[in-house]
């Protein structure tokens, strides 16, 4: 893994308006109720940092407390997005959202500065560190404008956004997007770091009232202390003491160590009180079926032809591709596994780079062969939308976390994958809850070896068979379902930080 060498944040080139890109709306500058504790609607800003494995639940939580819990709510968008598939779904939120305010945060250009200081660096990271380098000088003058009543900042940002946010005597709420076993990991990290000294390098790590993170389910980044996420990750986990509270995208039922030793003080003394307020799974942007058939993604036209619990859903997500080989096997197995199957391929890190055809990745004669039983797209799917399909029958997955919480709130079963950072943390939440299976002897990102479409066509035939994590997956989406049903755990959860938000309520005992 490439080493970079680390400096403390400082200014990149960054505005606050310009004649395309201004901060806020000129309604977002008048006075709001979020100055008025005591009573009201709560004016919440929410700060999220880039893709969309962290611009969807931030948008989630946006609709939730605007729609379900009566906030004025804002959110602040960095321009220009990394990827295309960010900006088609910024775009939707605000035409569907209108009560949801846009607060624009402009960087002068492409994370210039930072891309050629961090050589090879994965882009998403970059865009993290832009941000966090540009928020002490304009996260003031937009919260302050926005005369907002607490800040949600991503976890990505914590460090620099809690400073900020306190100097204007606004209470600072960290979103972590991940699972409530990550975030225990995260928090006990710095002390692991302490515990142990710099440079013995990472090993098991025994996350305190949670269980063993074994060294070979670290993210890759973290063996690497000089790599930027290293130093990010450290940073922000070491701030999450100094927070108003935690909000997770998780729920009792999926994570209950987890939950319950987080909340109850065992991985960390000092946190915040944590509000566990998933699953936040995504409110359509639009009539999604119709839409997406409007739009030519034929995709649910597709779908509606399948036999019940008939499809294998593959999808790797938004940010990583496969490489090359491991896609030729991957379509060997799918091929060979006798299953109808959807496949959402990715050919490269940001989309705007994904110029390769299908033919190319897929090899000569594939797609034909598989045609009326497989259908291959490179074109952004709306997961949520086809996991509720009555057609799907088990979910393919790397384990990113909105993944898992979309799988487990439809109650299809995974078959998990996981390919870098925390990715096989989730496998194992998975695979702990029974709504799905892990084959850990599986490659990841960085690892030698490719898994055979042999293996591959087996696994995922074993999986469509298997009655009890299908029957397991059934019970899990029940428990997601009671869960944020009014009178739910994270329902109540989701409360009780509105609560604080419209009291000024400066939290210091666990909901």
């Amino acid at each position: 893994m490439e080493q970079h060498t680390y400096h403390e944040p400082v200014l990149v080139g960054a505005r606050l308006t310009d004649s395309k890109c201004s901060t806020m709306s000129s309604a977002a500058l008048q006075p709001t109720s979020g100055d008025c504790p005591g009573g009201g609607a709560p004016h919440i800003v929410l700060l999220p940092s880039a893709g969309m494995g962290h611009l969807v639940p931030f948008t989630s939580l946006a609709i939730a407390l605007s729609t379900g819990h009566g906030c004025d709510v804002s959110l602040v968008t960095a321009l220009p997005t990394v990827s295309s598939a960010e900006s088609r779904h910024i775009a939707a939120l605000f035409a569907a959202f209108p009560a949801v305010r846009r607060l624009k945060l402009c960087l002068a250009s492409f994370d210039a500065s930072t891309s050629s200081e961090f050589p090879g660096a994965d882009p998403f990271y970059v865009r993290y560190e832009s941000l966090r380098r540009s928020a002490p000088l304009l996260l003031g003058p937009l919260l302050a404008g926005a005369s907002a009543s607490a800040l949600v900042a991503d976890i990505a940002l914590a460090s620099v956004a809690i400073p900020v946010a306190r100097e204007l005597r606004v209470p600072c709420y960290v979103f972590f997007t991940a699972s409530i076993t990550m975030l225990s990991f995260k928090a006990y990290f710095p002390t692991y770091l302490d515990a142990n000294g710099a440079g013995h390098g990472i090993g098991d790590v025994d996350v305190p009232g949670v269980y063993r993170i074994p060294k070979c389910s670290v993210p890759q980044a973290l063996h690497d202390p000089y790599n930027l996420f290293t130093r990010q990750f450290v940073a922000n986990g070491r701030a999450l003491t100094e927070a108003n509270g935690l909000l997770v995208n998780a729920f009792d039922a999926l994570e209950p160590e987890a939950v319950a030793a987080l909340q109850g003080g065992s991985v960390v003394t000092g946190l915040p009180p944590v509000f566990a307020v998933g699953p936040l799974v995504l409110v359509n942007l639009r009539e999604a079926g119709e839409a997406a058939k409007e739009q030519g993604n034929h995709y649910m036209a597709w779908l509606d032809r399948q036999p019940a619990r008939s499809v294998v859903y593959v999808s790797f997500g938004s940010r990583k591709a496969l490489a090359r080989d491991q896609i030729g096997e991957l379509a060997a197995g799918l091929e060979a596994s006798g299953c109808r199957f959807l496949w959402v391929v990715k050919g490269a890190v940001v989309d705007r780079d994904d110029a390769a055809g299908l033919g190319d990745l897929l090899g000569e004669g594939f797609l034909e062969r598989v045609e009326g039983r497989g259908l291959v797209t490179k074109s952004w799917v709306e997961q949520d939308v086809v996991l509720r399909h009555p057609a799907v029958g088990l979910f393919v997955s790397h384990c990113g976390w909105n993944s898992v919480t979309e799988a487990a709130s439809s109650g299809v079963p995974v078959l998990a994958w996981p390919r870098f950072a925390d990715q096989r943390v989730n496998a194992g939440v998975v695979a702990r809850c029974g709504a799905g299976v892990w084959v850990e002897r599986w490659s990841w990102e960085g690892e030698d070896g490719v898994v055979g479409a042999e293996e591959i066509a087996e696994k995922v035939k074993a999986a469509m068979a298997d009655e009890k994590v299908m029957e397991k997956a059934a019970s899990v989406r029940e428990a997601a379902a009671a869960a944020v049903a009014d009178g739910g755990t994270s329902y109540r959860s989701l409360a009780e930080f509105v609560r604080r938000c419209r009291d000024g309520t400066a939290a210091s005992n666990a909901p």
